[in-house]
């Protein structure tokens, strides 16, 4: 039976690659597609831009998934329908470790599950893992581009104007690199439906700063991170590409 187009991305089997990059912000998944060969405009439905080329002659996309896990789970779960097999979020963060400066590069290795939306998948017990070899590759491009880079836990929150202090510390203390609203909901999905998935974000902020920057000053610092952690990202699945290539050819 076809399957017919997606609700939300409005897509079908075909319209998508195996490989498929998943910033939340439209304006992003257009500036990721120009680094694709061939890319094209498949589909434009709310938050929800999907964009398809070619790197390395495999087919790769990008989709835009908005803000926040609702938001992202319905993108990755129809994704997934139309054959998405690696998933790469490329997002914005804020740091939470005192060091590190605005527009630093961020590779997540897994997720506090301080949100909602992954609740419905797995018990909070269940740990929010990127994939193994999607991580490696982001760290192995981000070092052959010779950008530096924090990689760790990131904290996964809804509530963007709420801060819980008590919280904050005790991650903070605990290593959490950054917080941001999509990482948990993307590693959860990446178990259950049995996919890749990994992250590579761009830090737009920091709490723990004194005094703050002005709003103009993080957002030039936050576009130069955000080309980085794009380039980052193309890399990495150039090289996931290759190395899939190579594993076919090594079986039986």
């Amino acid at each position: 039976m076809k399957m017919e187009v997606q609700k939300h991305i409005r897509c079908k089997p075909g319209d998508v690659g195996e490989y498929v990059l998943i910033p939340g912000d439209e304006a992003r998944a257009e500036k990721i597609a120009a680094h694709l060969e061939n890319a094209r405009l498949i589909a434009k439905n709310r938050a929800y831009h999907v964009y398809t080329g070619t790197l390395n002659g495999a087919k790769v996309s990008v989709c835009s998934t908005g803000i926040g896990g609702p938001s992202a789970s319905i993108a990755i779960e129809e994704l997934v329908r139309v054959g998405a097999r690696t998933l790469i979020r490329v997002g914005s963060a804020g740091a939470r470790q005192p060091n590190m400066p605005i527009g630093t590069l961020v590779i997540a290795t897994a997720a506090y599950r301080g949100e909602g939306t992954s609740q419905a998948y797995a018990p909070l017990a269940f740990p929010a893992v990127a994939d193994l070899s999607v991580t490696l590759a982001l760290m192995k491009a981000a070092k052959s581009l010779g950008y530096e880079f924090y990689h760790g836990i990131v904290f996964t929150r809804d509530a963007y104007y709420v801060q819980d202090e008590n919280l904050n510390r005790f991650l903070t203390e605990c290593g959490v690199v950054a917080a941001e609203q999509e990482c948990a909901v993307t590693f959860i999905l990446g178990s259950v439906r049995h996919v890749r998935t990994g992250a590579i974000l761009a830090t737009d902020s920091n709490i723990w700063l004194k005094p703050q920057p002005s709003l103009e000053e993080k957002e030039r610092l936050f576009r130069i991170a955000e080309k980085k952690a794009i380039e980052v990202a193309i890399k990495a699945v150039e090289i996931l590409i290759q190395e899939d290539k190579n594993e076919k050819k090594d079986l039986p």
